[in-house]
């Protein structure tokens, strides 16, 4: 449009010079060229005055244009800054959703945790009860028919230290393991001498010792003698622990597995209890049980975090390329 309006412009400009350079008539100029000059000087009066509409007005389009842009890009920043903070927002929520899941879950392990040791408590109990109700009870006394406390030869009964009676008239018995004046335990005449439970620092030294020569057939057998012979006392707990690791440096990572988690139920407060957890991690991976091994390292960041096999823990879930906090 503006170049039309020009060009109209230009020829009604070349129009009027050529006319106005025209030489006159050698007489009088007629009516018709007046009128025409007229005409002309009329219409470029007129696209003068158009241009300058169409200027006024297309500079106010170009305004109107420049701003509607600005404010475009004004909000075009708004509305991604906005999307910025909601995802933000978006994010820390789910990570603070993620850090009640792993309590939640950490909870409900310990909670697991402390059933079954008081299950294993009560077992104890009951074992003990047992016990002390057998040794309570005395032997049932022998007697003839018809005489009470008398023996077959119309004899009275041989007496204990108390006066109480002993069977068949027989001398009075004593507890296993107790000697005849009551006051130092014995082994009973006849016990076999492996029933009796070897020293424990000895025993626990010589399977460490071996242990670290390699002899892991011989350090197995000689820490689970620990583990049952001194079942309540915290170095059961460590030999145990080397139990698990014996098994999986054998690359037995099933059993290793096992061992680590008897160790880590009934033996939760040992201090190596958060490399046990570790090494389970580290066994169910090789066992191609990914999902599992990740819990387990997840877990023991969430249950020691300030620890060095957090630490450990949190190198090799990186390593792997997965979040330490789950989504």
């Amino acid at each position: 449009m503006p170049r039309i309006i020009r060009k109209h412009f230009a020829a009604a400009a070349v129009l009027a010079a050529v006319l106005a350079c025209a030489p006159p008539p050698a007489h009088a100029v007629s009516k018709e060229i007046i009128q025409l000059q007229t005409q002309v000087q009329q219409l470029l009066n007129m696209v003068q005055s158009l241009q300058s509409s169409f200027d006024s007005r297309f500079a106010v389009l170009q305004n109107l244009a420049q701003q509607t842009a600005n404010q475009a890009t004004q909000m075009s920043g708004a509305v991604a800054a906005l999307q910025k903070s909601m995802n933000a927002q978006g994010d820390n929520v789910n990570g603070k959703i993620d850090g009640v899941s792993g309590q939640i879950q950490s909870l409900n392990d310990s909670v697991d945790e402390l059933r079954t040791r008081v299950d294993k408590l009560q077992q104890s109990v009951q074992n003990l009860q047992t016990q002390l109700q057998n040794i309570q009870t005395p032997p049932p006394a022998t007697t003839a028919p018809g005489m009470p406390g008398a023996t077959p030869d119309g004899m009275q009964p041989a007496q204990g230290p108390n006066g109480e009676p002993t069977p068949n008239g027989a001398a009075p018995t004593q507890p296993p393991g107790m000697s005849t004046n009551g006051q130092a335990p014995v082994a009973p005449p006849g016990l076999p001498a492996a029933a009796q439970a070897p020293p424990l620092k000895q025993t626990y030294q010589a399977a460490l010792n071996d242990f670290n020569a390699g002899r892991y057939k011989m350090a197995g057998g000689e820490f689970q003698q620990v583990v049952q012979s001194y079942p309540y006392d915290e170095t059961a707990g460590s030999a145990q622990f080397y139990l698990g690791e014996i098994a999986y440096r054998e690359k037995d990572y099933s059993k290793a597995v096992d061992a680590y988690n008897a160790m880590l139920e009934t033996y939760p407060g040992n201090p190596l209890a958060p490399t046990a957890e570790l090494h389970k991690g580290y066994a169910l991976l090789d066992a191609h049980r990914r999902t599992d091994g990740i819990r387990e390292l997840r877990q023991l960041i969430q249950r020691y975090p300030r620890t060095p096999e957090a630490s450990r823990a949190r190198q090799k879930l990186d390593g792997m390329g997965v979040r330490i906090v789950p989504r």
